[in-house]
């Protein structure tokens, strides 16, 4: 990872403990619930989350392309933190969504695995009056690497603001078993699927260049140099950060009155 990127991982973990505390009470919310992937951001947000409160409640939600080892790890993970879980198999849910739009594509389909586990999260929420905690990390954001509505569908993402490589710095300082630390990143969509595949990049790389890119404004011939990576690549993480602003980004309103909501009306963080 770039010296750059370092930080004092044992700060960073007391903060976002603090403020994943602060922004649940403040919510007036009584706890949070989040969904466990047994990769490397659930897990980590998870042990984040236990540490914040006592009300945590985890859901699994496997499908037919969810490997036996994420299952394994989500469980090694549950044992670690002994936080109250539901496990709910999606396959029903979602055959019955796609057979509504009568298509085997695997992107559609997986997109519709998302958002029916976004869905039961929000379920859970509500019935239990909590908050959805995201696990997405920043490099994901950036590239547009979730579903719309679906992955990308939380409350609050404690770990927003860090790159994959930092992620999985920070996991070693809070105890993530190396197994989920090393495992390559996937969001198990379909059978085989993998994030750095998807890419065609390593995140390592991936990283260096967003930061280059939108943090040090560095030109992306320069970047391609400084990575040691073809121009090709730098073009492409430029054209998945440009292409993807729609996700996020809450819905464009057409100005009409004097004042907009998003626009000229700003909510504040907290009402008095």
């Amino acid at each position: 990872m770039m010296q750059e990127l370092e930080m004092d991982w044992n700060f960073v973990s007391n903060y976002l403990i603090t403020r994943l505390r602060e922004y649940i009470q403040a919510s007036g919310k009584k706890g949070g619930v989040i969904g466990l992937s047994g990769g490397i951001d659930s897990s980590v947000v998870l042990k984040l989350l236990t540490q914040a409160t006592r009300n945590v409640h985890v859901l699994l939600m496997p499908s037919e392309s969810t490997p036996a080892k994420d299952i394994q790890d989500s469980y090694t993970m549950l044992r670690s933190v002994g936080a109250p879980y539901s496990e709910i198999k999606i396959d029903d849910l979602v055959k019955s969504f796609s057979s509504k739009v009568d298509s085997d594509d695997k992107v559609l389909v997986g997109n519709i695995k998302a958002r029916v586990r976004m869905t039961l999260l929000y379920a859970y929420a509500q019935k239990l009056d909590y908050l959805v905690i995201g696990t997405g990390d920043k490099s994901e954001i950036l590239l547009g690497y979730f579903t719309k509505y679906g992955d990308g569908g939380v409350d609050v993402l404690p770990i927003g603001d860090l790159y994959k490589t930092q992620v999985k710095k920070l996991a070693q300082q809070i105890g993530i078993p190396k197994n989920i630390i090393e495992k390559p990143s996937s969001p198990a969509l379909w059978e085989g699927q993998t994030a750095e595949g998807e890419l065609g990049i390593d995140y390592e790389s991936v990283d260096k260049i967003l930061y280059l890119l939108y943090e040090k404004f560095m030109d992306p011939q320069k970047v391609a140099q400084e990575v040691k990576t073809s121009r090709e690549n730098v073009d492409k993480v430029i054209r998945l950060v440009r292409n993807n602003e729609h996700k996020r980004k809450m819905p464009e309103i057409f100005k009409i009155s004097g004042r907009t909501v998003g626009s000229d009306w700003r909510y504040p963080r907290i009402w008095e």
